[in-house]
């Protein structure tokens, strides 16, 4: 009998603590594909369907604060349901001008005054806490895990440590294969499962908090790494500071808030993955009341080169002679902008000494009366130390601000983002992130924020190639703005690359790096090489210094992950097309159906040469009459392209 009471007992306490019986809720996406379940046990945990495929299994998630694990026997409350269903028009619209939000979303209130948010979109599924505690709080952890129930190929970006430019090659490994000793990945991350499905993992709305980093569990799954919070620093050269000394925790914030989403593109259509807003629906609205002089455009660079031209009447480097030629350049073509980089200060350290070869107030003067307005490079450490620059900036005439080096993603260094980009709002200057993680939701609520770098680009010459460029629309440039800085007319295929900084060349085609473009999105996108070799190949110039950078409308006709993309795009009565390969050449079929009914059109485009896939710089301009009905065949030679203008 006592042993059957002490039983009774047991099963009692059991019950009491919420381990009997798990509660499980639901919540699927307006168009009923995507599918959540909740189970709410000793853990919080969350399944994902596709239909009747499950795409992910048992995955977790938790928040370690100093006093308590909130989400570890967890006591639901309360459930709301709700539904988003709106149609915003976008700041600067990187892809369209109005952005559709619709989803369902679902509210778990949980006792110790903290809730769990889930928002289910058509094509995606995202979650994050919602705190309410008193006054400050320390996040020791944060708890993302994830399982696949089938062995994924995952496509990563594997750091040494936290310490990263963010410019590593992806690297493709089975999630079986994938080992807890093995190195981590930065956001974000693309996997693709047995069923042909894709999932893309990334975070929004990142304020006050570190970046999210994953490893492997060793189990066929994914778990969650932050750093920690930096509390005192030291000397480290010109541009940067060394971290001396880290505190226990990973941030320390208000206990009233709401955490990062995380979030899943999931889709078996490779398109979506690209044509994706997610970050962009799930981020905080703009907070300038007024960005209507933040003015994206194209931006002549010096940097890739070196400054080096050659064939004119006066010595070439960081000078006047040479910085006039650069804006009469980017006045011929319409070019808003050019970027002094690195070398036009007397010191990195200094902010307000140009070089003694230059006279930058009559730069200014001089490009203001082309239409042209300077871009100032600068280390983040620089402008750590001369917050007050942004006003001086103003005051000379400067457009915007390049900002380098940061090299982190820790609490403080993510709110140094934020101020850097509160302040020069303030003066009406825009900024270009480089040095820097992936665009995670500041870049909405400050849309003088163009672009982010975070990508292994061409200015790392040869070790830029196709084959690892060709995961950017579906990886890095899904998540937001990236300065890739296309644009070589030294072009090249990847085994003659020989890149110098007196003659720098880019990887694929001719027409491989003009299509790009049309196909990478950037609020500031530079057109990198010489302007020796834009006036003498004019014809692709005058092209590329014609492709926008914002939108009124996208469609990504086809495309497939680390293989090929083809994107249309629409500013006006106009449409530009481009499409890029990988090291495989093949040929695609353009379907014009998108045009309007009725009306011939004049397409002009430029593809591959018939020698192309030997020498990369062989192109063909041609000319046609399009409609409505009219398919072409795009034939792509390997690390090869075709972009066009429909007008």
């Amino acid at each position: 009998m006592n042993k059957i009471i002490l039983a009774l007992a047991a099963a009692l306490v059991w019950l009491i603590s919420g381990h009997a019986a798990a509660k499980s809720v639901s919540v699927q996406s307006p168009d009923g594909n995507l599918k959540v379940t909740i189970e709410v046990s000793d853990k919080i945990y969350y399944s994902i369907y596709a239909g009747d495929d499950l795409i992910l299994q048992n995955c977790s998630l938790a928040l370690t604060l100093s006093d308590e694990v909130l989400g570890v026997n967890p006591k639901l409350r309360r459930v709301k349901r709700g539904v988003i269903d709106e149609t915003v028009k976008r700041e600067i619209p990187l892809k369209n001008a109005f952005v559709r939000n619709h989803c369902n979303t679902l509210r778990m209130s949980f006792a110790g005054n903290y809730a769990v948010d889930f928002r289910v979109f058509d094509t995606g599924v995202a979650y994050r806490f919602v705190l309410d505690k008193k006054g400050e709080i320390e996040v020791m952890d944060e708890d993302f895990a994830i399982h696949f129930p089938g062995n994924c190929l995952a496509h990563l970006s594997q750091p040494q440590n936290f310490k990263t430019s963010y410019e590593y090659p992806y690297t493709h490994v089975h999630t079986r294969d994938y080992k807890d000793t093995d190195r981590m990945s930065y956001l974000p991350v693309l996997l693709e499962t047995e069923d042909d499905y894709k999932i893309l993992i990334s975070e929004a709305d990142l304020r006050d908090y570190p970046c999210m980093f994953l490893k492997s569990t060793g189990d066929n799954g994914m778990c969650s790494l932050f750093p920690k919070y930096p509390l005192e620093f030291g000397e480290d050269g010109d541009r940067s500071l060394k971290i001396l000394k880290e505190a226990d925790y990973m941030a320390k914030t208000s206990g009233t808030r709401t955490l990062p989403w995380r979030f899943f593109v999931i889709t078996d259509d490779d398109r979506e993955i690209v044509s994706n807003e997610m970050v962009y629906n799930l981020s905080s609205p703009c907070e300038l009341e007024d960005f209507s002089w933040v003015k994206p455009g194209q931006v002549s660079w010096e940097w890739w080169h070196d400054a080096r031209l050659y064939g004119v009447d006066f010595r070439s480097g960081y000078n006047m002679d040479s910085y006039k030629y650069y804006i009469d350049f980017a006045s011929t073509f319409g070019i808003p902008y050019i970027i002094m980089d690195e070398g036009w200060a007397k010191s990195t350290r200094d902010p307000f000494t140009p070089n003694p070869t230059i006279d930058l107030k009559e730069l200014i003067k001089y490009g203001k009366e082309r239409n042209v307005r300077i871009v100032l490079w600068l280390t983040w450490l620089t402008v750590e130390y001369h917050f007050d620059l942004f006003k001086t900036f103003a005051d000379w005439g400067i457009a915007g601000v390049k900002i380098d080096f940061m090299d982190r993603s820790d609490q403080w260094m993510v709110n140094y983002y934020e101020r850097v980009a509160k302040e020069a709002a303030k003066y009406k200057l825009f900024v270009d992130f480089h040095g820097s993680f992936k665009p995670a939701g500041l870049e909405r609520r400050y849309p003088n924020v163009l672009s982010y770098e975070g990508v292994l680009g061409m200015e790392q010459g040869g070790n830029c190639k196709p084959s690892n460029s060709i995961y950017l629309p579906f990886m890095r440039n899904a998540v937001g703005p990236m300065d890739f800085t296309p644009g070589s007319m030294f072009s090249a295929q990847p085994e003659d690359n020989r890149s110098t900084r007196a003659n720098a060349m880019g990887s694929g085609t001719r027409a491989y790096q003009m299509a790009l473009f049309v196909v990478f999105e950037s609020g500031l996108q530079m057109l990198a090489d010489n302007p020796v070799y834009y006036y003498r190949e004019r014809p692709c110039t005058e092209f590329i210094s014609s492709v926008p950078v914002v939108w009124d409308e996208t469609k990504v006709l086809d495309a497939k992950v680390g293989e090929y993309v083809l994107i249309a795009r629409r500013s006006g009565d106009k449409w530009y097309i481009g499409a890029i390969t990988n090291d495989k050449g093949r040929s695609l079929e353009l379907n014009l159906d998108f045009l309007p009914e009725g009306e011939n059109r004049h397409l002009t485009y430029f593809e591959d040469g018939i020698n192309a896939d030997r020498q990369a710089m062989d192109y063909k301009k041609k000319e046609i009459e399009v409609g409505r009905s009219t398919k072409l065949t795009l034939n792509l030679v390997r690390n090869g392209g075709w972009a066009g203008v429909i007008e």
